[in-house]
C-alpha cells in the first residue's frame, strides 16, 4: 500500500495536470492559476476532465457538445408551418403580438426585456426565456406547468397578458387568412385548420431550434484552442470550485429540476411562488425549473423575474450563497409556505479573477 502511494505521489510531481485531473485544485499556484496545468488537465476528452464538485447526493451527467444531443424528427412542412405561425402577430386577438415578439431569434430565442409586453402592453409576471433545446426539455415553463411543447403552445396563445386570443376563435380566423388553408393542406394533408394542429405546427418549428455552435463545442469535441485561458480557467471553476455542475449538467447544461435560489420575494413586490402554484405542495414555494445555459449570454435579463441585467450580477449572488429569507416576525416563523432557500447553495468565495473567468466560460456558451 505504501508503495502504490508513493507512485502516485511521483506521478503528481512528474505530470502536474493529472492532479487536476483527479479533480483537485493543483492548478491553482501561488500567484494564480496555472494556464498550462489546465491545459493538461483538459486536453482530453470530456469523460476525462476533472472531476466537478457537487452537493452531496446530486446525480450529474458530463458536459459534452450540443451535437451529442439527437436531432429531433419533424415532419418540415409542419415546421414550415409553424415557422409562419411563430412569427405572425395575427395570432393574437390586438394582431400585434407575435410568439416572435417575445422570443426574438437574435438574442437567444429570448427577450431582451425583464418580462415581455403583451396584449395591450400588459406586463407578463416572468421572463421569456430560450426556446433553444426546449424540445429536450422534461417539462416547459419556469413551473413545469406544460408536458409538452404542444401544450406549452397554447398557453401564450390564450394568456390574457399575453396574445389574448380566444382559443375557440383562432381557427375561424386562420381560415380567412391568406394562404393558412393552403399551408395546412402542404402540412397536414387537408384543409382543416384546428387547435391541435395550430399546437402541432408550433411544436414541430420549436423542435428545430438547437443552439448554434459555440466555442465550448469546439472544444469539447478536442479544438483545444477554441477557448482562451480566462474561458478555460471558467470551465474549470464551473465544474469544481463554482459547484455549478449540481444544476447545470450534461450537454443542455441543465438538471431539469426545480429549485429555490432565495428569489421568491415572500410577501414583497415581485412575489412569485413558482412550482407550488402548479403543485400545491409546500415545499416547491419558490422553485423554478433549472434553465439552460445554452447561449446564456445571449439571452438576458436573467432569472424567473428578469431582475438581474448582468451576468456579473447573476454570479456575484451566486457567490454570495444567493439570499436566504429569515422569518422576521411570530407569524412568519410559523407559516408553512415561508420559503427556504435549496441547500445546496452555498457561498463559493471566488475572487474577482475568478469571477471574470466564470463569465468568460458562460459567453462561449
Amino acid at each position: 500500500m505504501l508503495r502504490l502511494y508513493r507512485f502516485w505521489l511521483l506521478a503528481l510531481l512528474i505530470h502536474p495536470g493529472l492532479s487536476a485531473a483527479l479533480g483537485d485544485t493543483s492548478c491553482q499556484q501561488p500567484k494564480g492559476w496555472d494556464a498550462r496545468c489546465l491545459r493538461q488537465a483538459y486536453a482530453r476528452p470530456p469523460a476525462e476532465w476533472p472531476h466537478p464538485h457537487v452537493a452531496d447526493g446530486v446525480v450529474w451527467r458530463e458536459l459534452g457538445p450540443w451535437t451529442s444531443l439527437p436531432a429531433h424528427a419533424v415532419n418540415t412542412a409542419q415546421a414550415a408551418l409553424g415557422e409562419r405561425l411563430f412569427a405572425d402577430p395575427r395570432l393574437s386577438q390586438s394582431n400585434l403580438v407575435a410568439c416572435i415578439s417575445c422570443h426574438r431569434p437574435n438574442h437567444g430565442f429570448a427577450d431582451a426585456q425583464a418580462v415581455s409586453s403583451g396584449h395591450q402592453g400588459r406586463l407578463g409576471k416572468r421572463n421569456a426565456p430560450t426556446l433553444l433545446g426546449a424540445a429536450h426539455q422534461r417539462e416547459l415553463f419556469w413551473d413545469g406547468r406544460a408536458a409538452t411543447l404542444e401544450a406549452q403552445a397554447l398557453g401564450p396563445l390564450a394568456h390574457p397578458d399575453e396574445m389574448a386570443i380566444p382559443l375557440d376563435q383562432l381557427p375561424a380566423k386562420l381560415s380567412t387568412l391568406d394562404g393558412y388553408p393552403t399551408a395546412f393542406v402542404s402540412a397536414f394533408g387537408d384543409g382543416s385548420i384546428s387547435l391541435i394542429r395550430i399546437a402541432s405546427a408550433l411544436a414541430a418549428y420549436q423542435r428545430t431550434l438547437r443552439p448554434p455552435e459555440t466555442a465550448f463545442d469546439r472544444f469539447a469535441t478536442g479544438d483545444t484552442t477554441a477557448l482562451d485561458d480566462r474561458a478555460l480557467l471558467g470551465l474549470h471553476l464551473f465544474r469544481t470550485k463554482g459547484r455549478c455542475m449540481t444544476c447545470h449538467h450534461g450537454p443542455l447544461m441543465s438538471d431539469g429540476e426545480y429549485h429555490n435560489l432565495g428569489l421568491t420575494y415572500y410577501g414583497r413586490e415581485y412575489e412569485d411562488l413558482g412550482r407550488h402554484a402548479i403543485t400545491g405542495k409546500t415545499e416547491d414555494v419558490g422553485r423554478f425549473r433549472t434553465p439552460t445555459l445554452r447561449q446564456v449570454g445571449n439571452s438576458g435579463p436573467w432569472m424567473h423575474n428578469g431582475l438581474f441585467r448582468t451576468l456579473r450580477g447573476v454570479l456575484n449572488m451566486y457567490n454570495a450563497g444567493m439570499p436566504r429569507p429569515k422569518p422576521a416576525t411570530p407569524e412568519q416563523a410559523a407559516d408553512p409556505k415561508f420559503p427556504v432557500t435549496s441547500p445546496l447553495l452555498e457561498p463559493l468565495s471566488l475572487d474577482n479573477t475568478e469571477l471574470e473567468a466564470l463569465e468568460a466560460f458562460l459567453h462561449a456558451l
